[in-house]
C-alpha cells in the first residue's frame, strides 16, 4: 500500500474514532424533568422491610457463616431441612432482641415490617406457660419458642416501629389424629400476642409452601393437602383476628430463576390457588435469583457470582418472577396487593460477598424495579443473621446495604414516579416523591458499568448522595469519599450531602447516587 493511502487509512480511521466517542458520550448523557416525572403508583409505608428468622428467636441450626465452617463442627442435633447436609449449618444461640444497639439500628428502617418465619418456623412449637422449655420439643415439631422469646420480639417490634408478620407450625405435631392442620399452635400465639398487648399485622399459613417436603410438612404433601389446610386457617383467622392479613401462598422457585433442584418434589402455587378458593388478603411471595455456594449442589445454574452480579442479566431477575407471580395473582386474586415477603442476594444464607458493597446494586435496583412494578412490600432476608443480613451478627456493624436501605427509607417517598429507561442496560433510574417535602423528587441513579461514567442533567439545584467503594468486594462503602460508620456512641453519623448546582452531572463507574431535589415542583408530589 503507498504511503499516502496508508495516511489516509490511518486519517480516516482517527476521526471515525473521533465520531464514535462524541456519539458515545452523547448517547451517556441523559437529560431529566423532575417536574414532568408522571406517577405510576404507590407503595405501602412499610414497603422496605426485613426478615428476623424464628430460627433466631429460639436458637438452632442456621446457616453457617463462611468463616466459621473450617472453624467450628457441623451441628447435628436436629434433623437438616429437606434432608441437607449438616454441614451447611451451625448452632447460632437466639437473638438478643433487648440489644439498645440493635433497636437503634432498626428504628432508623422504620416504619417496616418484620417478618418472623423461615423454614423453621413450620415445625416451630409455642410453649404456652411461663416455665422452662423442655428440653427437646414434643413429638412432631422440631424446635420450642417460649412465651419470653416471643415477647421479645414483640416489644422490639414495638421499639423499632415495625409490625409483625409470621407464619404458623404446620408439622405433624401440628395436627389431629386424622393428620388434619388445627389452629392449636396458631392461637396459642395469637392469645399469647393479645394479652401482652402486641398485635400482629398479617401472616401467612406457613413458610414456602411450594417446598413443603423441605419445611417440615407431613410426607406427601401436595396442593389438595394445602388447600384444606388454608380453608381451616382462613376460618380460624376470620373469626379469631378479623383484622389480621391473610397472606399467601408464599411460594418460590417456580419460574427457574433458582435452576435445577434435583430431588425436590415442587408444589406449584397454579395448583394451591386453584384448590384453595378465595381469602387471600395480600398475594405474598418468595424471591432469590439464584442459590449460594452452600447449595451448589441444587443446580450449577442458578450459581451468581462477584462477576456477573453488576450485570443485567443478574439484575434483572427478580423482574422475572414478579412477572410469573405477578400473572397467578391476576388470575387468581385480582386487584390484591403484590408483597414480596423474603428475598436475599441468593438462597441458603448468601454468597460470601452478599455482605459487601457489590450487593448493593441488587439490592437498590431490586427496590427501584418492584416498587415500579407495584409491589407494595419488600422484606429482605435478614435483619442480622447469616451473610446476607443488613448487619452483622457478631459485632453489629451496619453492611453497605444497611446504609443503602437508611438513605432509601429518607429519601424515596410513597408515591413511584417514571424516570424513563436509559439506553444503556447498565444505567437504572429510579425515581419517587422525595419523603416529606411537597412538590420534591427523589432519584436514584445505580452505574452498575465496570468502565463508563455517564451524565445526566438536572435542570434544578440538587443534594447528591453517592456511594461507591474501592473495592466492591468490601464491607466499606464511601458516602460523598467519606467512609461510612457508626459513631463512637454507636449512632448513625451525618448522612451529608453535597450541593449540586444545575446542569450535567457526572456519575462515576460502579456507583449510587440518590439525588433531593425538593425544588423540583412535581405537581404528583403535592
Amino acid at each position: 500500500m503507498p504511503s499516502g493511502q496508508h495516511f489516509l487509512t490511518r486519517a480516516a480511521s482517527s476521526s471515525l474514532l473521533a465520531l464514535s466517542t462524541i456519539l458515545m458520550l452523547h448517547a451517556q448523557t441523559l437529560p431529566l424533568a423532575p417536574a414532568k416525572l408522571p406517577a405510576v403508583g404507590t407503595v405501602d409505608e412499610r414497603f422496605q422491610s426485613y426478615n428476623v428468622e424464628m430460627i433466631e428467636l429460639t436458637g438452632g441450626r442456621f446457616w453457617a457463616p463462611y468463616k466459621a465452617v473450617a472453624t467450628a463442627p457441623a451441628d447435628k442435633s436436629q434433623p437438616s431441612p429437606g434432608g441437607m447436609p449438616a454441614s451447611l449449618y451451625r448452632y447460632r444461640a437466639p437473638i438478643d432482641l433487648s440489644s439498645p444497639q440493635l433497636r437503634k439500628l432498626a428504628r432508623a428502617l422504620g416504619p417496616a415490617y418484620i417478618r418472623i418465619s423461615g423454614t423453621w418456623a413450620n415445625s416451630t412449637y409455642f410453649q404456652d406457660s411461663d416455665g422452662p422449655a423442655p428440653e427437646k420439643p414434643p413429638v412432631g415439631f422440631n424446635a420450642v419458642l417460649t412465651r419470653a422469646q416471643w415477647r421479645g420480639a414483640v416489644d422490639f417490634a414495638k421499639a423499632v416501629n415495625a409490625e409483625i408478620v409470621t407464619s404458623f407450625a404446620i408439622s405433624p405435631g401440628a395436627r389431629d389424629a386424622s393428620g388434619v392442620w388445627t389452629p392449636s399452635e396458631a392461637k396459642k400465639v395469637l392469645d399469647y400476642t393479645r394479652s401482652i398487648d402486641g398485635s400482629i399485622a398479617a401472616a401467612e399459613l406457613f413458610n414456602e409452601p411450594t417446598f413443603a417436603s423441605m419445611g417440615g410438612a407431613p410426607k406427601g404433601y401436595d396442593a389438595a393437602a394445602y388447600a384444606h389446610d388454608f380453608q381451616a386457617f382462613r376460618a380460624f383467622i376470620r373469626t379469631a383476628a378479623p383484622s389480621l392479613k391473610i397472606l399467601g401462598p408464599s411460594g418460590v422457585g417456580e419460574s427457574g430463576a433458582l435452576g435445577a433442584m434435583a430431588g425436590i418434589k415442587l408444589v406449584r402455587s397454579d395448583d394451591i390457588l386453584r384448590l384453595e378458593g378465595p381469602g387471600l388478603d395480600a398475594f405474598s411471595y418468595h424471591f432469590y435469583g439464584g442459590v449460594s455456594q452452600r447449595c451448589a449442589m441444587m443446580g450449577a445454574a442458578s450459581l451468581a457470582t462477584p462477576e456477573n452480579a453488576l450485570g443485567n442479566a443478574w439484575l434483572s431477575r427478580t423482574l422475572g418472577d414478579e412477572a410469573f407471580y405477578a400473572k397467578l395473582r391476576d388470575q387468581f386474586a385480582p386487584g390484591k396487593p403484590i408483597w414480596l415477603t423474603e428475598t436475599g442476594e441468593t438462597a441458603c444464607g448468601g454468597n460470601p460477598w452478599a455482605s459487601d458493597f457489590i450487593d448493593s446494586f441488587r439490592y437498590l435496583n431490586q427496590l427501584g424495579a418492584l416498587a415500579k412494578r407495584g409491589v407494595q412490600v419488600v422484606m429482605h432476608n435478614t435483619l442480622d443473621a447469616s451473610d446476607y443480613a443488613l448487619v452483622d451478627e457478631t459485632t453489629l456493624a451496619p453492611r453497605p446495604n444497611y446504609w443503602s436501605a437508611v438513605l432509601w427509607r429518607r429519601l424515596m417517598g410513597n408515591t413511584v414516579l417514571d424516570a424513563g429507561a436509559p439506553s444503556s442496560p447498565a444505567l437504572h433510574l429510579y425515581a419517587h416523591c422525595m419523603r416529606g417535602t411537597s412538590g420534591g423528587v427523589a432519584l436514584l441513579a445505580i452505574n452498575a458499568d465496570r468502565a463508563h461514567a455517564y451524565n445526566i442533567v438536572l435542570p434544578g439545584a440538587s443534594r447528591r448522595y453517592t456511594l461507591t467503594s474501592s473495592d466492591l468486594l468490601s464491607s466499606t462503602v464511601m458516602l460523598n469519599g467519606v467512609e461510612l460508620k457508626l459513631t463512637p456512641a454507636g449512632d448513625l453519623p451525618p448522612l451529608a450531602a453535597v450541593a449540586q448546582k444545575p446542569g450535567a452531572i457526572s456519575l462515576a463507574r460502579e456507583s449510587i447516587t440518590f439525588f433531593a431535589i425538593p425544588g423540583a415542583h412535581n405537581k404528583a408530589c403535592r
